[in-house]
């Protein structure tokens, strides 16, 4: 049986405009319910002050949008870690490329992340930055011994994986395969010399990269993996390695690179690759774009991850992981969804109508429970929800009222997410 494959040529890897056109009536109608976009001040665990002004006139809103699955983002050791290393340096910020001039605390960081997670770690600011360094590297051929590699995404890969597919194309072919089709990227493995795939470790709107399956193709055929495991850090490992992380050998090896976040469980600031080799770490030192030609991540982000680091090191880090999977259960034993039973962080409440979404969204704020209305291009048309991001820091009680909430407005939730 021959599997749906997509291949790219010039002019058929974006339609802006058919993006905003599409799309343009839901953010309207979003941003008229003050559902995106709002502003804000965060107070304890996950509870902030909706607006701006004095903070006594403001409602205070349980949030289930941010992706600080751990709880981390405002842990005093990761604030205190921030404020250290700008008065160490009496710096924040140092405006020339790290080709020539790096903080000794980044050395520090990158050394700490590598010795945690068992890889040669790179920082950068952002994860897109990193994927924005990886994507022609791996497009080049360097990393798959000189022969360049047919790259194929996932179709639900993130767009700041999926937005890079005109630069890689420039260089070698590109191609697209349903969600999660093994079978399709065999017949790929089979068909080209070098194949390499890129795809979420734990994907934004749910659900998980089959990596086992995975690692049998890479062992059998040589497959070059890039994952991107954005919302999988620190949820697992005994030192926080993450989804994907967990699934590899102590070495990455060669045909491996894992791009991972600092601003979401592991409750800090920016992104990172994990690498195998020192051919690749030396590599992406000196070509990978945003590290060659941008400026290194700021010393509060530096200082926070160092924060973070201690965590990971101690008896915490498993606390609140066993505090995340509790909260996890009692999510799902309260609204079964499509995600029920996987321990990921991520819930979708399918509505189908984008109308429904926004709706649904503006009626558990009102309540005082902010969660993400998606719609597209997030997700498919008439595929429309809400994301609910469970984590360590949220009470019992805050769970139990927002899934009442939801059920109000969603009676068939069951049958919905079922279908």
């Amino acid at each position: 049986m021959k599997h749906r494959v997509s291949d790219y040529r010039a002019g058929n890897f974006r339609n802006t405009h058919y993006v905003i056109d599409r799309s343009r009536a839901y953010f309207d109608a979003a941003y008229e319910a003050n559902l995106m976009g709002i502003p804000g001040r965060s107070t304890i665990r996950r509870v902030f002050a909706l607006g701006t002004g004095p903070l006594d006139d403001r409602p205070q809103i349980v949030d289930f949008v941010r992706c600080s699955y751990l709880g981390l983002d405002n842990h005093p050791t990761v604030v205190a870690g921030a404020i250290d290393a700008i008065e160490a340096h009496h710096s924040l910020h140092w405006s020339c490329a790290r080709t020539r001039l790096n903080f000794d605390l980044l050395v520090e960081l990158e050394e700490t992340l590598s010795e945690l997670f068992g890889a040669r770690v790179l920082a950068f600011s952002t994860v897109m930055l990193a994927n924005l360094s990886a994507m022609p590297l791996i497009a080049s051929g360097q990393l798959t011994s000189g022969t360049k590699p047919v790259v194929v995404f996932d179709r639900l890969a993130h767009i700041s994986l999926a937005y890079h597919k005109p630069a890689v194309a420039d260089e070698t072919q590109v191609k697209t395969i349903a969600h999660n089709d093994i079978n399709a990227l065999e017949e790929l493995c089979r068909e080209y010399p070098a194949v390499a795939y890129v795809c979420d470790g734990v994907y934004s709107m749910g659900g998980n990269a089959p990596v086992q399956e995975l690692r049998r193709l890479q062992e059998r055929y040589g497959l070059f993996l890039y994952i991107d495991d954005a919302h999988g850090i620190s949820l697992f490992g005994d030192q926080g390695q993450g989804f994907a992380r967990s699934h590899f050998p102590q070495e990455l090896g060669e045909r491996t690179i894992i791009a991972a976040s600092l601003g979401k469980g592991f409750g800090a600031s920016g992104g990172m690759l994990m690498l195998g080799t020192k051919h690749q770490e030396a590599l992406f030192r000196r070509y990978g774009i945003a590290y060659a030609f941008s400026a290194a991540p700021n010393l509060a982000a530096v200082g926070a991850a160092l924060g973070s680091c201690k965590i990971h090191r101690s008896a915490e880090l498993n606390e609140r992981q066993t505090l995340l999977a509790r909260r996890i259960e009692m999510f799902d034993h309260l609204i079964p969804t499509v995600e029920r039973g996987n321990s990921l962080p991520i819930r979708m409440i399918t509505t189908g109508s984008e109308a429904k979404a926004i709706e649904v969204a503006k009626e558990v704020l009102n309540a005082g429970f902010y969660t993400s209305v998606t719609f597209f291009p997030t997700v498919a048309q008439g595929k429309a929800g809400i994301r609910v991001c469970i984590t360590a820091d949220h009470d019992v009680r805050d769970i139990e009222q927002l899934c009442d909430c939801i059920l109000r407005m969603q009676p068939s939730q069951e049958t919905t997410n079922r279908a």
